[in-house]
C-alpha cells in the first residue's frame, strides 16, 4: 500500500509558519511528506528542514517524495527526542517547526496495522514496528484496573471499568489477538441504547486510548514542546496540530504556561518569581479546519492547530 496522506490544515500552517529562503525547519511527524514538501517549496532555495517519523515506512515514502529537495533531511526517530536526535544531526536553531500528533492516514488505512475499529486484524497499533510493547500485550496482560486506568485516561471512556472486566473475562477463555476481538468487548460491555445513541463508532475510545498507550503519545508531549520552543530561533514558531481533545488540552495548557509562567500569589503586587515569558500564543486560539477542507478530507474534521512564537532574548 502507497504511503499517501493528505496534511490536514495545510494552507493554515503555511500561514503561521511563513517559510522563507535560508529557512531551517523541523517537521517532527513526517507521515507521507505532505507538510513538509509545501515548507521547502514555499521556502525556496537554501532551505533546510529535518523530518524526525518513527514509522519507517513514512521515512521511505517522504525520502521518496522530497528526493528533489537538497535540504531535506529524514530521521528515523520519536519527535519526544527532537533535541538529540537534531543535535545529532547537526541541525543549527530553527526558523519554525511542525507538529501533526496521532496516527496518520496510511496507518489507519492499512489494516494489518492493527488501528482500525473497522477492519479484522491483528492486534498491533505500533507507530514503531520495531517497539516491543503492542496492543495485544496491552489487552491480555494489563491488570484489570490498569486497563480501565488506560481507557479512562487516554479515551475518556465513562465505560472503562466495565470494558476492562469484560476484557478479562474474554482473555481468560483464550487471548484477544484481532481488533475483531477487541470490538467484540466493547460492544458486550456497552448497553445497546447507549450504542445507538453514540454519534460514533463505540469503539472509538478504547482503541485511541491502548493506541496512546503502546505509542506512550501523550505522557512525554509537554517536555517535547518545551523542547521543540528551546530549538527555536528568537521569533521562530511552533504550530502543532491535535485530533482529540486530550492532546489539544496538553498543548493548550503548555502554551499558556510558557507564555505566563509567573507563579507569584496574584495579591503580589509585582512578581518576584523571576520566571520570564518564553512565547507569544498566536491565532487567537485554536484554528479549525474550513467546510471545505471537511468537505474534501472528513478526516480533518476534528483537527485543531495551536501556534506559539519563541520572544526575543529567550
Amino acid at each position: 500500500m502507497a504511503f499517501h496522506h493528505i496534511p490536514v490544515l495545510f494552507d493554515e500552517v503555511m500561514a503561521w509558519l511563513a517559510p522563507r529562503a535560508g529557512g531551517v525547519y523541523c517537521d517532527g511527524t513526517l507521515g507521507g511528506g505532505g507538510h513538509s514538501e509545501g515548507i521547502l517549496r514555499l521556502a525556496g532555495e537554501g532551505a533546510a528542514l529535518y523530518g524526525i517519523d518513527r514509522d519507517e515506512r513514512a521515512i521511505a515514502a517522504a525520502s521518496e517524495r522530497l528526493a528533489g529537495y537538497p535540504g531535506f533531511h529524514p530521521i528515523r526517530g520519536n519527535f519526544h527526542d527532537a533535541k538529540a536526535l537534531l543535535a545529532e544531526a547537526g541541525a543549527p536553531a530553527l526558523d519554525g517547526a511542525l507538529l501533526d500528533l496521532g496516527v496518520s492516514s496510511p496507518q489507519l488505512d492499512e489494516a494489518a496495522r492493527g488501528f482500525s475499529y473497522h477492519e479484522d486484524a491483528p492486534l498491533d497499533m505500533r507507530m514503531d514496528t520495531s517497539a516491543p510493547l503492542t496492543a495485544a500485550q496491552v489487552v491480555n496482560t494489563y491488570a484489570e484496573t490498569e486497563l480501565a486506568r488506560v481507557l479512562r485516561d487516554w479515551g475518556e471512556e465513562k465505560w472503562a471499568a466495565r470494558i476492562a472486566k469484560l476484557i478479562c473475562e474474554k482473555r481468560a477463555e483464550r487471548p484477544l489477538e484481532t481488533t475483531g476481538d477487541l470490538v467484540a468487548c466493547v460492544d458486550a460491555a456497552i448497553p445497546k441504547a447507549v450504542r445507538r445513541r453514540d454519534d460514533g463508532h463505540p469503539a472509538r475510545r478504547t482503541f485511541q486510548a491502548i493506541r496512546i498507550e503502546v505509542n506512550d503519545e501523550l505522557a512525554p508531549l509537554d517536555q517535547a514542546l518545551c523542547d521543540f520552543v528551546s530549538l527555536l530561533k528568537p521569533g521562530g514558531r511552533l504550530c502543532v496540530i491535535t485530533f482529540h481533545s486530550l492532546e489539544d488540552r496538553a498543548v493548550k495548557r503548555c502554551f499558556q504556561r510558557l507564555q505566563d509562567p509567573c507563579v507569584c500569589p496574584k495579591s503580589f503586587p509585582v512578581c518576584v518569581c523571576g520566571r520570564k515569558p518564553q512565547v507569544r500564543v498566536l491565532a487567537g486560539g485554536a484554528v479549525k479546519p474550513s467546510k471545505e477542507e471537511i468537505a474534501r478530507n472528513p478526516r480533518a474534521h476534528s483537527a485543531l492547530l495551536r501556534v506559539c512564537e519563541k520572544r526575543e532574548g529567550i
